[in-house]
């Protein structure tokens, strides 16, 4: 369970890629029943740390600070691609790994990962300003260009700024359910899950959901019926524009084709079910737009690889079983087994 979260800073942090672990993790918000982590600023280097924006900041904790943690997070710093890293620092990843921990890095945080071997054979991100630098530096690191974040294995890598918070929500929703993981989001006022890629943002900003936008109104529009079925000819209908020009617009606003933006956005609804109610799978993948609770979990073991009876399991406990006792009741069959490992 994720309980102990430390953000190890170096000199030349950045202030907004520091502040993003502090609001998702360091935030007291016991009164909305959500979980209180605790938190620690660790200064990587003899401080005061020197943030890149001119101003410094005291931690009150050294690097064996880190060797607690649950979560140990990296995030930008300036000149992250040139600098050498503190060997205390690296051997403190490497240690957190080998103890069973996580290690997240925002942005170009990620070269701090790869100095410590840590991305040798996994999957990893960085801005997509750095992502070829990172592979030219250490080849032995499998790049991928066009993502907002990746997991592989207790590694996960975020590109540029605002992505670590996709990453951060990200790994809240694996941890601890989505319930908690949209609580937080919404406290933040920043979406708890975004399709796409880095690929919009080099040549196109994600725009918010506008009205006086087709491909906003069709996004609104979508998010509200989930459960009916709809093609892209339809869509384009409802907004007033040519079905290749919408298909064209949806894929350059949200990286995403309409197809699998819908896809996504239902099995996030799914999970939400899936936690929150004793709905049915049955009933649960009607409601989220699926013909049937086959196409459901079809799609949640594409997306999350695990089924949606294994994932309500895992974030309702003894409450599942009762809920798989109920369904089988009613459908007159024997409730899903529990398989060992």
């Amino acid at each position: 369970m994720l309980k102990n979260v430390a953000v190890a800073l170096l000199h030349g942090v950045n202030p907004f890629e520091m502040g993003v672990p502090a609001e998702v993790f360091g935030v007291d918000r016991s009164e909305e029943g959500l979980p209180v982590y605790d938190f620690a600023m660790v200064g990587a280097e003899p401080g005061p740390i020197r943030a890149s924006a001119g101003f410094t900041i005291g931690t009150g904790h050294g690097p064996e600070r880190l060797a607690e943690a649950d979560l140990v997070i990296v995030p930008a710093q300036k000149e992250a691609v040139e600098r050498p890293y503190p060997p205390a620092l690296l051997d403190a990843l490497r240690e957190a790994l080998e103890r069973g921990a996580r290690v997240l890095s925002v942005c170009s945080g990620a070269f701090a990962l790869a100095a410590a071997g840590l991305l040798d054979g996994r999957r990893c991100t960085t801005h997509w300003r750095h992502t070829a630098e990172l592979a030219r530096r250490y080849p032995a690191v499998r790049v991928e260009r066009d993502v907002l974040y990746v997991e592989d294995g207790p590694v996960i890598t975020s590109a540029g700024t605002a992505a670590g918070i996709d990453a951060c929500l990200y790994l809240v929703r694996q941890e601890q359910g989505s319930r908690v993981a949209n609580a937080i989001a919404r406290r933040m006022v920043v979406p708890p899950h975004r399709d796409g890629g880095q690929a919009q943002y080099i040549e196109h900003p994600l725009p918010a959901h506008r009205e006086d936008d087709g491909v906003g109104r069709a996004l609104t529009w979508l998010e509200e019926h989930l459960e009916e079925e709809v093609t892209v000819e339809q869509l384009a209908a409802r907004v007033h524009l040519a079905p290749r020009t919408f298909a064209r617009r949806f894929q350059q606003e949200t990286g995403s084709t309409p197809y699998q933006w819908l896809l996504q956005q239902r099995v996030l609804r799914a999970q939400y079910l899936l936690e929150e109610t004793d709905l049915t799978i049955d009933a649960i993948a009607a409601r989220v737009g699926f013909s049937h609770s086959a196409a459901l979990r079809h799609h949640f073991v594409r997306r999350l690889d695990t089924t949606p009876h294994a994932y309500r399991r895992t974030f309702r406990g003894p409450e599942a079983v009762e809920c798989e006792a109920r369904e089988s009741a009613a459908a007159g069959t024997e409730p899903p087994r529990v398989e060992a490992g």
